[in-house]
């Protein structure tokens, strides 16, 4: 099948943008129409704001678990069971709230652009949902530690995502203690230790990059100068913990001393002195080449071009990390505007482009969660602290793109009755529909299949 170039138009809505809508109005200069979306940006919308406060549902599941632990060989265990399973199931609850506020946000969206980031800098800054204290802060996370920051400096970005509970606790770094701490000193400190990672993978995924010549050493001192962050509300009720649902520093856990990373020596006291690293990894070359060749590859290719990670790089350094700086310094790209189809949708992208693609504004009764699973991309759970794969062959393969057709029809089936996909095809593709495409939808056999079958054409999955 001939490829169909994609129009300057087409690439604004569904490569740069989150899919086009029916009734949006095709920008007549899709550069400007981008680069407009930066003062409309929402930052804390509705469905996000709604969100009960995570904190307070992990302080209660860890009472709940506590309590089956200490209850266990009595009669009342199956009571202190019970009582546990509720505590699970209002973090789920509270999870799948966050998944449908997400969604909400994405297909209610003014600035698409800016959500596309949102998205890809909560996949950089991942976190997985691997046990019940960091599903229930996953949605918080994305709330509090990446919204705020989207449109802001990488510096500012990086200090927020170290520092939420979700980052803390997933990560591990909540109990990491300095080996000759005070608290170390004490007996029941002892069992702990010291924590490194955290520190690794900040500095092999959130910024300097795997091969940018750093040692172990250097994680290990890094994770030295972590020691004393944690999370408010880990300790027992009375403890002068507030709540579990924002960054505390122990100067009890911090390791004392200078530390040594990459050649420079830190000799600030407690917090201050992983302050002072991480804003040196943020101004780091390094790190702007790590973010600058992930942006690359989100826009222009699996495989990104080198010139563009260049431009991206030089912009990202000569701003101190401004954002907006580097997102029009992609924008101006000629590689991010290539005519062809640059990547293959996610099964989140693609999930939204048809939702949006069929004029949902917000998700109703769709279990996104449930579906998002069901395309083997669980909604913040990666599995990995790398975050999930930005590259086709991870989404491209057989059984996903069944699942895919099946799910299409789920999607198309209360519009078939109202929605004629052979004029919607070219609302969404604006001068980039194949003929081959255009053609299959015609002869479908109902609408319901035409519309199914344009959420799984070639065109609809790339962008």
């Amino acid at each position: 099948m001939a490829i169909q170039p994609l129009s300057p138009a087409a690439i604004a809505l569904n490569r740069f943008g989150l899919g086009a809508r029916p009734g949006d109005a095709i920008p007549s200069d899709p550069r400007r129409w981008l680069l407009d979306q930066f003062a409309r940006f929402d930052v804390r919308p509705a469905g996000f704001a709604s969100l009960d406060d995570a904190g307070e549902v992990v302080r209660r599941y860890r009472e709940e678990r506590q309590a089956k632990r200490q209850l266990a060989k009595a009669d009342a265990a199956t009571g202190a069971k019970e009582a546990f399973k509720g505590m699970r199931q209002d973090v789920q609850a509270l999870y799948r709230a966050a998944v449908q506020a997400r969604t909400d946000s994405a297909l209610a969206t003014q600035a698409p652009f800016v959500e596309r980031m949102v998205h890809f800098w909560s996949n950089h800054f991942c976190v997985s949902t691997d046990n019940a204290p960091v599903t229930a802060f996953a949605g918080a996370f994305e709330r509090d530690a990446i919204r705020p920051h989207v449109l802001g400096r990488f510096s500012d970005l990086l200090l927020a995502a170290e520092q939420h509970p979700a980052m803390l606790v997933y990560l591990n770094q909540a109990q990491s203690i300095g080996p000759d701490s005070a608290a170390a000193a004490r007996n029941a400190e002892r069992r702990r230790g010291l924590n490194e990672n955290l520190a690794r993978e900040i500095m092999e995924l959130h910024t300097l990059g795997v091969r940018s010549g750093y040692t172990q050493a250097d994680v290990t001192e890094f994770a030295r100068a972590l020691t004393g962050w944690t999370v408010d509300g880990l300790g027992p009720r009375g403890a002068g913990m507030a709540s579990a649902d924002q960054f505390a520093f122990r100067p009890a856990r911090h390791e004392p001393g200078t530390r040594t990373i990459l050649g420079k020596h830190y000799a600030q006291d407690g917090e201050a002195q992983a302050r002072a690293v991480l804003l040196d990894f943020a101004a780091s070359p390094a790190t702007a080449h790590h973010v600058a060749t992930k942006l690359a590859r989100h826009f222009a290719g699996d495989d990104p071009p080198p010139a563009m990670v260049a431009r991206l790089a030089d912009s990202f350094i000569a701003s101190n990390g401004d954002l907006p700086t580097v997102y029009r310094a992609i924008i101006a790209s000629p590689e991010a505007w290539v005519a062809v189809p640059a990547k293959f949708k996610t099964p989140w992208e693609w999930t939204i482009s048809a939702l949006r693609g069929l004029g949902r504004t917000d998700a109703g009764d769709l279990p996104i969660a449930g579906l998002q699973t069901q395309l083997g991309q669980r909604v913040w759970k990666p599995g990995s602290p790398a975050g999930w794969d930005d590259v086709a062959a991870s989404w491209a393969g057989p059984d996903a793109l069944l699942r895919r057709v099946e799910i299409a029809q789920r999607l198309a089936a209360p519009f078939g009755a109202v929605v004629d996909a052979r004029l919607l095809a070219p609302k969404l593709m604006p001068a980039s529909l194949s003929m081959a495409t255009a053609d299959q939808i015609a002869h479908s056999e109902s609408h319901t299949s035409a519309l199914a079958l344009m959420l799984v054409s070639p065109d609809f999955l790339r962008r």
